[in-house]
């Protein structure tokens, strides 16, 4: 397939961009600058210079390519809402030059997107091979800039590896390389109207992951009540006693994306990862 990805260069997009050439596909990556376009080039895709707010350059290159795979988004936090619109914007765009084509359009669930999914979701009663995919909170590997580094960055700080309570709950987690693969899956195979979880480790315990911290900072490990979560962890506290796995019912979800794409995860999980030490150079 020609391939047309936004986000192609970002942390989980540069690696869709090579997941998709290596496997014989063609690229034309969205781009806002030269900078950025060196390591699409590199890769072997297509540069097309443009952003979301671009409609006509969205609607032509989707009506143009074989298939959409949708990353790019405005990560302003302090305008949030002002991001979902544009990408929803975005979203309709691409959809209006895809509709009666039967071609797939893959995108990543946002936290609080309901419109944006919505929206995506009902591409398929237009004729589009819409589906939808979430990833795991932590998705790790080089160039990691999520939750993770964060709790590294804090830890050395204040010089203790923290948890909150007794640091059961769970996270998922996905290595950068084995969510590209699933994309490329998504693109090639899921039926319109799928819901697709990107989860390699289906839960690790947060103390897991605090003690990993601990051993490579070389500093305590240390359990705080919820009530000092946030002056901690940042805005991080809100969220870092859930058990997200628990919440989002993560393996029976993680199972059937498996089964519907014979998705194998083979990367290193998480604390796997953390072991090897580069989160830690």
């Amino acid at each position: 397939m020609n391939v047309f990805v936004t986000g192609a260069t970002g942390y989980v997009g540069s690696a869709v961009v090579r997941e998709l050439i290596g496997a014989g596909h063609t690229v034309s990556g969205l781009c806002r600058s030269e900078e950025k376009a060196a390591g699409l080039k590199a890769a072997g895709a297509e540069v097309l210079y443009g952003t979301l707010d671009d409609l006509d350059t969205l609607g032509s290159a989707a009506a143009a390519a074989d298939g959409v795979i949708h990353l790019a988004f405005t990560n302003d936090f302090s305008d949030f809402e002002g991001a979902l619109a544009l990408d929803l914007r975005a979203v309709e765009a691409m959809g209006a030059a895809l509709e009666g084509s039967g071609k797939p359009f893959i995108t990543t669930a946002h936290a609080n997107g309901h419109a944006v999914d919505q929206a995506v979701l009902a591409m398929a009663e237009r004729g589009i091979r819409a589906s939808i995919v979430s990833l795991a909170p932590s998705v790790h590997g080089d160039g990691d800039k999520g939750f993770v580094p964060m709790m590294i960055n804090i830890a050395r700080a204040t010089g203790f590896a923290a948890y909150v309570g007794d640091g059961t709950n769970r996270w998922p987690a996905v290595h950068r390389l084995d969510a590209a693969v699933l994309y490329r899956l998504a693109l090639e195979s899921a039926p319109a109207g799928s819901r697709l979880l990107g989860a390699g480790d289906e839960g690790i315990q947060l103390r897991e992951i605090a003690a990993v911290i601990g051993r490579q900072l070389n500093v305590p490990v240390v359990s705080i009540t919820p009530e000092e979560a946030t002056a901690h962890f940042g805005f991080l506290g809100t969220i870092a006693a859930f058990d997200i796995s628990s919440m989002y019912n993560t393996a029976q979800a993680s199972l059937a994306t498996r089964e519907l794409l014979g998705w194998k995860p083979v990367q290193p999980g998480l604390i796997a990862d953390l072991e090897e030490g580069h989160y830690f150079a």
